[in-house]
């Protein structure tokens, strides 16, 4: 698989990376034994790049991942982790923590749970806006200087907050929602991004499935989904949102492609700077997107996908009203 540098300063990671959360039960109960062989069969495809959040799961995807990298070595892996996000027992959101010492805390959790000495990039999964970021960010430069992290990321956070996190240390990449439905950051972030040398990892390129090909109005998020309170998947939006997909079906299929291949595809041909995280939890999905790892897009491929679906053509915002709030990046 072909390679991509996470920004000037950040490692060479495989041009398309894993995202393991929904291993963990986001969008409903999850086979642990498969997404263990999903792994496993994402490292022996070439990809590095893992993708987690000590959240996911409330730990139970780093334990995952533990389990999975009992068989290869340490250094064959990127281990990317998001930290801060707050949790209680019944599952309930309970904001961010960005204190220094609770992030020195959340880091000694993960190394444990994960079985690593270090983690390779480490990054606050939102703004806690009681502490200033440049605190934040502070507290993981310590953690790289003490030899814990090698590199910092960053996750939602807006053009002006990234600047301020550039100031205090180099960071390596940006973790942001990006798709042919989710495009907010080409108008200021992903500028701003390459402005100063800051990497893209990509989540969300399928939009949480609406663009996996698979998904139809009769369909009912399962308990525990995520989806269930994603506005883009209700009512009108839904209808509105799935006719974008069947126009960018016939453009996909056209080019013997799969919707899902079609938007994996758009992503990875919108620089070299900008690594897409499939956020698999199967191996037929994982095969699926790895189809077209090395299939770049012509100009005129990337012409009428983009004419399939418009600039800012989707219904609904990509998390409920509550969790919107908490995006900086939406500012």
């Amino acid at each position: 698989m072909d390679t991509r540098q996470l920004g000037t300063t950040g490692p060479v990671v495989s041009s398309l990376g894993l995202g393991c959360m929904a291993m963990s039960g986001a969008y409903g109960p999850a086979d642990e034994d498969e997404g263990i062989a999903t792994i496993h069969a994402a490292l022996e495809s070439g990809i590095t790049l893992l993708d987690t959040g000590d959240f996911y799961g409330m730990g139970h995807n780093e334990l995952l991942i533990r389990r999975a990298l009992q068989e290869h070595r340490r250094e064959e892996v990127v281990l990317s982790v998001k930290c801060g996000a707050l949790r209680g027992p019944d599952g309930r959101w309970g904001g961010q923590d960005g204190r220094p010492e609770a992030l020195w805390s959340f880091l000694g959790y993960s190394l444990q749970r994960l079985g690593t000495d270090h983690l390779d990039i480490y990054r606050p999964a939102r703004v806690d806006p009681a502490v200033p970021y440049e605190e934040t960010i502070g507290a993981i430069a310590e953690m790289v200087a003490a030899g814990w992290v090698r590199h910092i990321g960053v996750s939602e956070i807006g053009a002006s907050t990234l600047r301020r996190a550039h100031s205090v240390h180099p960071i390596a990449d940006l973790q942001v929602e990006y798709s042919l439905l989710s495009r907010g950051i080409e108008a200021e972030l992903l500028p701003t991004c390459r402005e100063l040398g800051v990497g893209v990892t990509a989540y969300g390129v399928l939009s949480r499935g609406l663009l996996s090909g698979r998904w139809t109005p009769e369909r009912l998020a399962a308990a525990g989904d995520f989806r269930a309170r994603a506005p883009r998947f209700h009512g009108d939006n839904l209808t509105h949102n799935l006719g974008l997909v069947e126009a960018l079906r016939v453009v996909a299929e056209t080019r013997a492609l799969t919707v899902a291949q079609a938007a994996v595809a758009w992503v990875l041909a919108q620089g070299g700077d900008i690594v897409p995280l499939v956020g698999a939890r199967r191996r037929d999905q994982l095969a699926e997107s790895l189809a077209v790892a090395d299939r770049p897009l012509a100009a005129d491929d990337l012409a009428a996908m983009e004419e399939a679906v418009p600039l800012d053509a989707v219904r609904g915002s990509r998390y409920p009203e509550p969790q919107m709030a908490h995006l900086d990046s939406e500012r």
